[in-house]
């Protein structure tokens, strides 16, 4: 799948810009600020309807403008061209449509359009916390397969039900309120359960193109280690639940299931979050960000578009060139702020600067 053209108006800092990308290597360049970033959320959100920033649908619409477009022309594996189109609005619902027809649901365009970004606050997911790592996990689930995003929600739903009657038993575990809650643990055991073995099934197929990646990266072999084993999945999710029934009424809250689950990550035998220095941690962000790739290339038969956005600034000489070695065929858009390394090596450079196309560039 290749992106062959991408359109923005209104969004976030760009008044109407069109990207012309090769199906190689596209540089975009410009200082800080320019819209370079923005550029490379836009190419994402139309593969996973969200801004791996973090930032709500309204705050992509530009200051001043009611709604905001991103437009995108895709030629697929088979050589047919989609036009895939995103509508944000300030107020009101979002739009999608596939060729000019409005999407009944805007979630059935996923799986459309798939897009890989290593972004430095990757950082996040091997020093953050346990829902940064739950996060890695589940969106590499829906980049997969689709249906893992229904799962998700689901799951998320379920929990906050659960969750308000454990608040409205206000301590007190009566009849009435362990009925109610078989029903919802019921429920839980069941999206649960899929869930955590589609996390486990997940982490031991990466764990080895991890290792694998981290070498590539660092230039030396070493141990990496990714574990998701919560407790609960030893004994089953309706028994777990069973158990901390009186603790969770306590409390008020759920202590057990997929929603307080964490996959921890080790370097060397130690744990990698307290242990590793910035630079490996960074280095095993990226080698799990590289393997999902590959896995989803491999597994989906289709490459997804592997954006590079000012990950390059952030590594020494060293590993920027082994990462630029080690990327798998297929598209590629790298952000940078300052030159690139000679082994980028892209087809084509654009510059930005405040959120217009100052120069492109096509090299042969």
């Amino acid at each position: 799948m290749i992106v062959e053209r991408l359109e923005l108006i209104d969004y976030r800092n760009y008044e109407a810009a069109t990207f012309d990308l090769t199906d190689g290597v596209t540089a975009v360049l410009g200082r800080n600020g320019q819209g370079k970033t923005n550029l490379a959320e836009a190419l994402a959100y139309l593969a996973t309807l969200s801004s791996f920033r973090g930032a709500p649908p309204d705050a992509l619409v530009r200051v001043g403008a009611d709604s905001g477009i991103i437009r995108a022309t895709v030629r697929e594996d088979d050589g047919r061209e989609v036009l895939i189109e995103a509508e944000l609005s300030r107020i009101g619902r979002n739009r999608v449509q596939i060729n000019r027809q409005k999407l009944g649901r805007t979630r059935d365009l996923l799986g459309v359009m798939r897009v890989s970004v290593f972004a430095p606050d990757d950082l996040i997911i091997v020093k953050g916390g346990p829902s940064d790592r739950r996060r890695f996990l589940d969106d590499a689930l829906v980049a997969l397969k689709t249906s893992y995003d229904a799962m998700r929600l689901e799951l998320d739903r379920v929990v906050r039900q659960r969750n308000s009657l454990l608040k409205q038993a206000g301590g007190r575990l009566t009849d009435e309120i362990g009925i109610t809650l078989d029903v919802w643990d019921t429920r839980l055991a069941d999206v649960g359960e899929r869930l955590g073995y589609a996390r486990a099934t997940l982490v031991a197929r990466c764990q080895p193109m991890v290792a694998v990646a981290y070498e590539q990266l660092a230039g030396e072999a070493s141990p990496v280690e990714l574990v998701y084993e919560p407790p609960w999945r030893q004994v089953g999710l309706a028994s777990a639940l069973i158990e901390s029934r009186h603790t969770d009424v306590r409390r008020g809250v759920s202590t057990v299931g997929p929603q307080r689950d964490e996959m921890s990550i080790g370097l060397n035998g130690l744990p990698a979050r307290t242990h590793a220095s910035q630079g490996e941690q960074r280095t095993l962000a990226l080698a799990m960000r590289l393997a999902v790739h590959r896995l989803v290339a491999e597994r989906t038969g289709s490459t997804p578009v592997l954006v590079l956005d000012d990950v390059l600034s952030e590594l020494d000489p060293e590993r920027a060139t082994a990462l630029l070695a080690s990327l798998p065929p297929g598209q590629v858009v790298i952000t940078s702020a300052s030159p690139l390394p000679s082994a980028a090596n892209p087809e084509r450079i654009i510059e930005i600067r405040s959120g217009t196309v100052v120069a492109d560039e096509a090299r042969s």
